[in-house]
Formats: C-alpha cells, sequence, structure tokens
C-alpha cells in the first residue's frame, strides 16, 4: 500500500511539474512601436535546459516610413550582459527569431528589450521605451 501511494504522489508531482513547464513556454504577443519603426509578434521564456532557457522573440520589425531613409533595429539584453541588436532593413519587413540567453546560468530570468530607429552617428537614434520582463 505505501509502494502504491508514494508512485501515486510522484506521478502528481511529475504531470504537475509538466503543467508547469508547459505553462511557463507558451507564447504571448508583444507589440512596440516607435517613430518610422514597428515591431509586431510574440515571445516566450524557453524551459530550463532548452535553448539555454532563454527570452526568445519572434515576429517581424518594419520600416513604418519608408521616405526617411533610416534603418530599424531591435535590441535585447539578459541578466548583466550588454545588448544585442537584431537589424532590419530599410523600407522592408524582416522576420524575427532569435533568443537571448545568459551562456553562464541554465535558465535565463530577466530581459530587457527596445525598439529604435537608428539615424545614423549625427544625430541620435529614437527608440520605444524599455521594456522589462521576469520570467
Amino acid at each position: 500500500m505505501r509502494k502504491l501511494a508514494t508512485a501515486v504522489v510522484a506521478a502528481g508531482l511529475f504531470f504537475g511539474g509538466m503543467g508547469v513547464a508547459m505553462a511557463d513556454s507558451s507564447w504571448r504577443e508583444l507589440k512596440m512601436s516607435t517613430t518610422g519603426a514597428a515591431f509586431s509578434g510574440g515571445y516566450k521564456w524557453e524551459p530550463k535546459l532548452q535553448n539555454h532557457g532563454g527570452f526568445h522573440v519572434q515576429g517581424n520589425l518594419s520600416d513604418s516610413d519608408h521616405a526617411d531613409g533610416h534603418n530599424t533595429y531591435l535590441r535585447a539584453k539578459v541578466e548583466g550582459y550588454g545588448w544585442n541588436r537584431v537589424k532590419g532593413v530599410q523600407r522592408k519587413t524582416v522576420t524575427v527569431d532569435k533568443i537571448f540567453f545568459d551562456g553562464a546560468v541554465l535558465q535565463t530570468n530577466h530581459a530587457e528589450i527596445q525598439l529604435c530607429r537608428d539615424r545614423g552617428s549625427l544625430r541620435p537614434d529614437n527608440c520605444s521605451g524599455l521594456r522589462k520582463f521576469r520570467r
């Protein structure tokens, strides 16, 4: 009887843990815009030990003002690392599918992301508000 009760408890914990892992890796909507740039897509947290447990961003990065002659980019950083860029193309929409992660840990828990329009070296870039995410 004890072995049966132990098996039932172990199975319950196993399947309960699977439910938490599945809920954690679901896609959520992510939309950002700034003057001349737009991003529409989603994000999710990858499960621990899968894709470095990183912050996964997927969607379309668009140049929304074709006449301005400027490029767009999406930038993100995790934990205490520097910014990583995903560059767009002038007058086009590019597909983004990028995982941002901290290679020193099994699971990334903090991420920041921002959408910007690159206005060259003489003028500052204009960016959307900084979005912060926590697992």
